[in-house]
């Protein structure tokens, strides 16, 4: 069974359509449904049958997933030994990250990477948290950067894979320029208008829950949205107060179309992690990728903080050494 047909196989298996198989894959249908014939033919079973709801694995295509997965991972380890053993340096990943992290901090620090590794082709994807823990369990991405949910127990206690804080992100909330003076509790919030991220997400979940931890109901939602750059222009338009990542609301602080409001209460922080899938040997490529990453992609220190980037750097440094 060549790897190429058992990787076809599982994005068949996985997406359960040969249409979003093939995007996977980056191979015609057509290619993809003779792929399937041609293991299907070698292993003398079907694999799939259709069914309303899209293509089902057959008790053969059961018996062959989770095999097929663990050969992959053999294949990958394979090679990643051999390539150690040669000295290689060069190689390809892909990296995955949220809208926010992937424009606010591997954007700036990912030229440096390529300027010093000019060997590793590095490809990015912008993804919901959800999806990119999936996609990193598919193998469809090298590497996650994510905010790490703590009630996340079941990722969090997964031996498959291995994570690092990068730092921790604070969220603020922030209103339109010139309706951010007052000063309010927790009670008297919930009786505003919020712009809030959908559920499931980081932020959202830190949102709900300061509220409900205080006993009150949460505010009204003027709208949930799924990008943070949206919901930052929908405050600065007037359509509710906010609470976002400071990262990724920086600029619009510092040029007055926002304005920070303080956060009753104690202040809250999203930890960022760098989330990976544990191998018995890492690609030369992913490896060279985790120690720059560990070594440099330190937070980015805000305008009235400028004094602190040693020891926003020192934290970071300290935070990877009390998680490897």
């Amino acid at each position: 069974m060549h790897p190429r047909l058992l990787k076809t196989f599982l994005a068949v298996a996985r997406s359960r359509n040969i249409t979003r198989a093939a995007e996977v894959v980056h191979l015609a249908q057509s290619s993809v449904s003779d792929q399937i014939l041609a293991l299907e033919t070698e292993l003398g079973a079907p694999l799939f049958s259709r069914a309303k709801s899209g293509l089902e694995l057959t008790p053969a295509g059961l018996a062959l997933k989770p095999i097929a997965e663990d050969l992959l991972r053999l294949d990958g380890e394979a090679r990643a030994a051999v390539q150690a053993a040669a000295g290689s340096t060069s190689g390809q990943l892909t990296i995955g990250a949220l809208e926010t992290i992937a424009s606010a901090r591997l954007a700036p620090w990912l030229p440096g990477f390529q300027a010093g590794h000019p060997d590793i082709i590095v490809r990015m994807k912008v993804a919901g948290s959800g999806v990119l823990l999936r996609q990193l369990e598919d193998g469809e991405i090298d590497v996650a950067f994510c905010f790490d949910r703590r009630d996340f127990a079941k990722n969090a206690a997964d031996e498959r894979f291995a994570s690092r804080t990068i730092a921790a992100e604070p969220l603020v909330l922030v209103a339109a320029a010139g309706q951010g003076s007052a000063r309010h509790d927790l009670a008297a919030l919930a009786t505003l208008s919020f712009v809030a991220t959908e559920p499931g997400c980081i932020y959202r979940h830190m949102f709900d829950t300061s509220f409900a931890e205080a006993g009150v109901a949460a505010p009204k939602l003027a709208a949930e949205v799924g990008s943070i750059g949206a919901i930052a222009r929908l405050v600065a338009a007037g359509a509710g107060l906010g609470l976002v990542p400071r990262l990724a609301v920086g600029d619009a602080l510092a040029h007055g179309d926002l304005v920070e409001m303080p956060w009753p209460g104690q202040a809250l922080t999203a930890p960022l992690a760098m989330i990976w899938r544990r191998r018995r040997v890492q690609p030369p490529a992913l490896k060279q990728f985790l120690t720059a990453a560990r070594d440099t992609l330190v937070p980015v220190a805000s305008p009235d903080r400028a004094g602190s980037g040693l020891e926003s750097a020192n934290r970071s440094k300290a935070l990877f050494a009390n998680n490897s």
